[in-house]
């Protein structure tokens, strides 16, 4: 593994236990069939669905996304709102491989993910024909390369979403964003969405099942999360950063990073999946923002989640 790959210091052992209520085995069997027959069904359909006007299209993309989450028994929040079309850098915090469906059931856009993924058995060809970026994070050479497209994809007026951390973290803590994505922001022009994920219990508390960090299996991870119960996925849409405020891809990220990390404290709902009442104990802050274009520990550890 290349030195310069981003690492994270969360493991399983540490952060991925759940304290939660947890699911019968039959519960979990049944989640996890349910939840591979979505897949397969969304495989199987994409052909037809690619070939409905954009808005169908993009409301059964969400619809699948929505249901695929919900299948693992994860009640989906979404604050604020994804705002007008247009091309737009989505970035995100990163803590599990649900982060990808659970943003595309928020928005409609295209993800970036390591080339790895699209030779994974079933979600392999799905992420291929539903026009994910790939980056060959091993080679820091073909890094050019990647933000180039990325910056077609943008200009294209696609909305492509990122998690510039470059590996998973369990959500207590938070890896520095990587700057290179950000560069083909600034190049087409558009705006950068800062978005922050979190997975939490009915106390409030952060939920550790979710968490797909280390060495851990994805299997392992399938399973934990099929026996879990009560975690509630939360996605925050955070005021866009307009094109031009910043001219350099460090201050950027910089901003994108903080945007991110002041809202890991929660606030009231302003859109749900399905509408839900703010945590118990936490008071409402009315009026909070939507996506609109106003601003308002690590250690080395090796990571197959890059």
């Amino acid at each position: 593994m290349s030195v310069w790959l981003p690492t994270s210091p969360c493991t399983p052992e540490a952060c991925a236990g759940h304290e939660g209520e947890r699911a019968s085995v039959a519960r979990a069997v049944l989640r996890l069939t349910a939840a591979v027959a979505l897949i397969l069904l969304g495989i199987l359909g994409f052909q037809p669905v690619r070939l409905l006007p954009t808005r169908p299209r993009q409301a059964l993309v969400r619809a699948w996304a929505t249901a695929l989450v919900r299948a693992f028994g994860i009640r989906i929040t979404v604050h604020g709102s994804p705002g007008p079309g247009g091309g737009r850098l989505i970035v995100a915090n990163h803590i599990s491989w649900l982060d990808i469906p659970l943003v595309a059931a928020a928005m409609p856009c295209r993800m970036l993910a390591k080339s790895d993924i699209g030779h994974w058995p079933v979600l392999g060809p799905l992420s291929r024909q539903n026009g994910t970026l790939f980056i060959e994070r091993d080679r820091i050479r073909a890094l050019p390369g990647t933000v180039e497209t990325i910056g077609r994809a943008l200009l294209a007026g696609d909305r492509v979403t990122v998690f510039p951390e470059g590996s998973t973290w369990c959500g207590r803590a938070q890896g520095p964003f990587r700057r290179a994505a950000f560069q083909a922001a600034l190049d087409a022009r558009v705006p950068v969405q800062p978005v922050r994920l979190a997975y939490r219990l009915p106390d409030g508390s952060l939920a550790g099942a979710p968490a797909f960090v280390g060495d851990d299996p994805l299997t392992a991870s399938l399973w934990r999360i099929a026996r879990a119960r009560g975690v509630r996925a939360e996605v925050r849409l955070l005021p866009r950063i307009p094109p031009g405020r910043y001219a350099d891809r460090r201050e950027l990220a910089a901003a994108a990073q903080a945007a991110v990390t002041v809202a890991s404290t929660p606030v009231a709902p302003l859109t749900s999946l399905p509408a839900s009442s703010l945590l118990a104990g936490v008071p409402a802050q009315p009026g909070s923002p939507s996506a609109t274009d106003r601003d308002r520990a690590k250690r080395p550890s090796t990571s197959v989640h890059h």
